[in-house]
């Protein structure tokens, strides 16, 4: 029977999943577990947004480490809202999708302006670059509020015990209609919500899933099919554009050249080496020179930087020049000393640039 065919089965299956919680819930630095909740201590919702902004298309392992140098940084949302944004964009260097930075930025300033987070997922969704996942996450998890935040771990489960075959994209529409009629079940929402976070983290994995091991065995359909791999059911993918550019590595002495990114679009406000706009075909010398930044001497350096986007896969040439004695930055341009890029805001694509141009100059 799946856990989609009536309320009773449901509140059995929410049941067997905290039961399983208790016992195997993960230990995460912004998370207070099962234990300490029944003792009496609840979330702080700060560190349950930041977190669920920071999880968003990076892994658990990678977003820990990250996580506690923002706690060091900004203890709090009034620290955060307080920050210079261009401290805070280094900081994210290299979580990706940078506008997620300028949002958190903006969305610390408008809940400490406010004076803390909202309760409730209305509330929550209208705060700058809160979604519906974010607020049913933080709505859950922070205020325990009746709601279920549906990420590809959740997203996973759901799909396998109701045996939603529709296939992805569409079939989103589907799942999170049974994820509401799961979280409108019982109490305990943020233990929950958490619980089929690990569970299909931890449990009904993707590949081989550890069905043995599930507390939703009973319930699950696709388990009772013998096929649980098959879900969620994916479209298949849609080949990746290829694009194309030739970064300018400008250097004077020991600084580099970097320059500004527009405040919207793809790494908005991140600082990059001047490149030419990226596109499907290859560019020509001179097409590329009338997009340097300076009358140089420029030379190819072997080899290409390849840097993945979710929309695109880019491949850049990397020219480099040292600046004539009378080049003067642009508006949105600076020198960056070479060896304390750490402290710009240059987000990953940047970072291969940087070590590239250093290497073939080592051997030039």
């Amino acid at each position: 029977m799946s856990a989609a065919d009536d309320p009773q089965t449901i509140s059995a299956a929410r049941t067997a999943v905290l039961d399983w919680y208790d016992t195997h819930a993960r230990a995460l630095p912004w998370r207070v577990g099962p234990a300490a909740r029944a003792a009496g201590a609840r979330p702080d919702p700060y560190r349950v947004w930041l977190s669920e902004i920071m999880l968003q298309q990076t892994t658990v392992a990678f977003v820990a480490e990250r996580y506690a140098r923002f706690l060091e940084k900004w203890p709090d949302v009034a620290a955060l809202a307080a920050a210079d944004l261009d401290e805070v964009l280094t900081e994210w260097a290299g979580l990706g999708y940078y506008a997620r930075a300028r949002n958190l930025h903006a969305c610390a300033r408008a809940v400490a302006e406010r004076g803390g987070f909202p309760d409730s997922v209305a509330g929550l969704r209208a705060l700058p670059g809160v979604g519906d996942y974010t607020a049913a996450a933080v709505a859950a998890i922070a205020f325990d509020a009746g709601a279920l935040p549906v990420d590809a771990n959740i997203e996973r489960v759901i799909a396998r015990v109701a045996a939603i075959d529709t296939p992805l994209p569409r079939g989103k529409t589907e799942i999170k209609a049974e994820a509401t009629r799961w979280a409108r079940s019982g109490d305990r929402h943020g233990d929950f919500a958490q619980a089929l976070m690990d569970l299909g983290a931890m449990v009904c994995k993707p590949r081989k899933p550890a069905c043995m091991l599930c507390p939703l065995r009973g319930a699950c359909a696709a388990y009772a099919a013998g096929d649980p791999e098959r879900y969620p059911v994916k479209a298949p993918k849609a080949e990746r554009p290829a694009r194309r550019g030739v970064a300018f590595w400008l250097t004077r002495g020991d600084a580099v050249l970097l320059r500004r990114n527009p405040e919207t679009g793809l790494l908005g406000g991140m600082m990059l080496p001047p490149s030419t706009p990226w596109r499907g075909e290859a560019w020509s010398e001179g097409e590329a020179l009338a997009h340097a930044p300076a009358h140089a001497e420029w030379h190819a350096l072997p080899g290409q930087v390849r840097h993945v986007f979710t929309h695109f896969a880019l491949s850049l040439d990397i020219w480099r020049a040292e600046a004539p004695a009378d080049f003067m930055p642009g508006e949105n341009e600076i020198w960056a000393h070479r060896d304390r890029l750490d402290a710009v805001a240059l987000p990953g694509v940047g970072r291969k640039i940087a070590a590239m141009a250093a290497k073939r100059s080592e051997k030039a």
